[in-house]
């Protein structure tokens, strides 16, 4: 099985992604430069990491969902390969259209960096399943547009379809229905906010993270 960590202009959260996907497939991930026009072969699980990629110039994300490398990103979702997206990940899904909705400026126009709880909503994904139902964990945040905004079709439909993977089980952002990550409608694209790459070994205080990185190794395998 094979990974890979997808690096942008100012990201600056790709080798703590890299590590937690070292951690749970015991292989080193490939890092593609965004700029690549396709991805290495048998690459399984993608990651595209936090950071600021182009200074966050226009609008989070949305100058990163250009790159080349971003259509070979899609091309592997569409054939069933995980993608995972973090913090301005999860905003670069979103512009990509690889998710619904969008993520806007923090509710107290401020930057919020702190441990925050967050509750399970969905144990059935390939990126949730060692979790337990509405389990709650204890998750870093770090951002400035954390605020996820979906119309309320789009909302009903993300609940009825159980396509919200995790909720803020305490006031963080302003999201809508204090959604914390949310998938696509196959299952194989999560993009979520809060960062549990930096909870995923004992160094770091907990590892409520790192379950989600042995769920999707252990589904890719």
């Amino acid at each position: 099985m094979q990974t890979a960590v997808i690096v942008f202009p100012g990201s600056n959260c790709d080798r703590d992604l890299a590590v937690a996907f070292e951690q749970a497939t015991g292989k080193k991930p490939h890092m593609v430069w965004h700029q690549e026009t396709s991805l290495p072969a048998g690459v399984d699980i993608i990651g595209v990491p936090g950071g600021f990629s182009y200074g966050d110039y226009l609008r989070s994300g949305a100058m990163a969902a250009q790159s080349p490398v971003m259509r070979a990103v899609s091309d592997a979702a569409a054939q069933g390969r995980y993608v995972f997206g973090v913090c301005n990940g999860f905003q670069v899904l979103t512009e990509t259209g690889l998710l619904p909705g969008a993520l806007m400026r923090n509710a107290g126009i401020s930057f919020v960096c702190r441990d925050v709880r967050l509750k399970v909503a969905n144990t059935q994904s390939a990126f949730t399943s060692l979790y337990d139902a509405n389990e709650e964990i204890l998750i870093p945040v770090a951002h400035h547009d954390g605020n996820y905004f979906a119309d309320a079709e789009t909302l009903d439909r993300l609940e009825g379809e159980g396509r919200v993977a995790f909720r803020y089980a305490e006031a963080v952002n302003g999201s809508a229905r204090d959604i914390a990550g949310v998938l696509n409608e196959a299952g194989n694209v999560l993009g979520m906010m809060p960062h549990p790459e930096r909870r995923s070994e004992a160094a770091h205080g907990g590892l409520d993270g790192k379950k989600l990185f042995d769920a999707l190794a252990s589904t890719a395998r």
